[in-house]
C-alpha cells in the first residue's frame, strides 16, 4: 500500500511523538538463543514480530536487518515480509536495512523490491552509493513517487570505511562530503525535512568536522548507529552532529533487544533509550 504522505513528514511526526530512536531488529544466532528461539525462519519471524508487538506506539521506527532473515532462504524472506506487514498494520514505521547498491536495471529491480509495490517494501530502505550517487537514481525516484524514504551510507562507524569515505575526489571533496551534498540537493526546500537521509555513525569522532560536512544542510534524517551498547555518549552525539542534531534518528539494537523476549521489558528498555537520546540531542 502506497503511503499517503511523504516519508520525511511521517518520520518527523513519529519522532516528535515518540522520540528520536530507531530500534533495530537484528535476530542473529546468539540473540535468538538468548531468547530461547530456534535459529531458523520460524525463530527469526517470532523474534521480529515480538519486537514489533512490543515497540509499536513506543518508538519512532524499527529497522529490521534483512541479512539476518535472508540467511534462512525463502522462508526467512517470507518472515521479513510478515514482520514488515505487522509493523505497517500497527502504524510503526519500518526502515529495511538492506544496504543495496548496483547500476541500471539491477538497481531498478532493487528499487521495486524495497520501495515499490512489494511485500518487502517498508517505509524506507538503506542503500550504498559507492557505485556513484547517480546509480541510486532508480531507488530515489521510485521512493519519492511512492512516499517512501532512502538512507544513504555516508560515514559509517567501521574503521575500514574511512579508506573509502574519507578519500578525496578530483575536486578536493571527500567521498562522504560529496554524498552528503548530493543528498542535500534531493531534499532542497522540503519541510520539516526531506525523504533522503544519511547513515552517519555516532562514533565517527571528528570526521564530520574534519571533512567539512554540513549535516544541517542535508535537510534529511540522519540515521545514527552506535548508540547504546556500541558506546556512543551524549557528548559524542553533540560533537558528531552539531547543529544537525535536530535531524538525528539514533539507532539502538543490542541495548533494547537484550531485554527480550519479555514484551514489557522490551518496551521499557526502548522508552529509556528514547528518553536518554532525546535529552542528549536537546542539549
Amino acid at each position: 500500500m502506497t503511503p499517503t504522505a511523504r516519508f520525511g513528514e511521517r518520520l518527523a511526526a513519529a519522532m516528535a511523538a515518540h522520540g528520536p530512536l530507531c530500534a533495530g531488529i537484528d535476530p542473529h544466532a546468539p540473540l535468538l538463543a538468548a531468547w530461547g528461539l530456534s535459529d531458523d525462519a520460524a525463530g527469526v519471524e517470532r523474534f521480529g514480530r515480538t519486537v514489533v508487538e512490543a515497540l509499536a506506539g513506543n518508538v519512532a521506527c524499527v529497522k529490521p536487518q534483512a541479512a539476518f532473515f535472508e540467511r534462512h532462504g525463502s522462508r526467512g524472506v517470507a518472515a521479513l515480509e510478515r514482520v514488515v506487514a505487522d509493523a505497517r498494520a500497527a502504524g510503526l514505521l519500518t526502515i529495511v536495512d538492506a544496504k543495496r547498491g548496483d547500476i541500471g536495471s539491477t538497481m531498478a529491480a532493487y528499487a521495486d523490491a524495497f520501495v515499490g509495490d512489494s511485500p518487502l517494501a517498508g517505509d524506507a530502505v538503506t542503500v550504498s552509493p559507492y557505485l556513484g550517487f547517480g546509480s541510486l537514481r532508480p531507488v530515489l525516484d521510485l521512493a519519492a513517487a511512492n512516499g517512501r524514504g532512502v538512507f544513504v551510507l555516508a560515514l559509517t562507524s567501521n574503521a575500514e570505511g574511512a579508506g573509502v569515505q574519507h578519500a578525496l575526489g578530483h575536486d578536493g571533496r571527500s567521498v562522504a562530503r560529496a554524498v552528503a551534498e548530493s543528498a542535500a540537493r534531493e531534499n532542497s526546500g522540503a519541510s520539516p525535512f526531506g525523504d533522503v537521509g544519511l547513515v552517519v555513525g555516532a562514533t565517527v569522532g571528528s570526521a564530520v568536522e574534519d571533512l567539512g560536512i554540513d549535516l544541517d544542510a542535508v535537510n534529511g534524517p540522519l540515521l545514527a548507529p552506535g548508540v547504546g551498547a556500541q558506546g556512543a555518549t551524549a557528548q559524542d552525539l553533540q560533537r558528531v552532529f552539531g547543529h544537525g542534531r535536530r535531524l538525528v534518528l539514533a539507532s539502538s539494537s543490542r541495548e533494547v533487544l537484550q531485554t527480550g523476549p519479555d514484551v514489557t521489558a522490551l518496551r521499557d528498555a526502548a522508552r529509556r533509550s528514547a528518553d536518554a537520546v532525546g535529552v542528549a540531542l536537546a542539549r
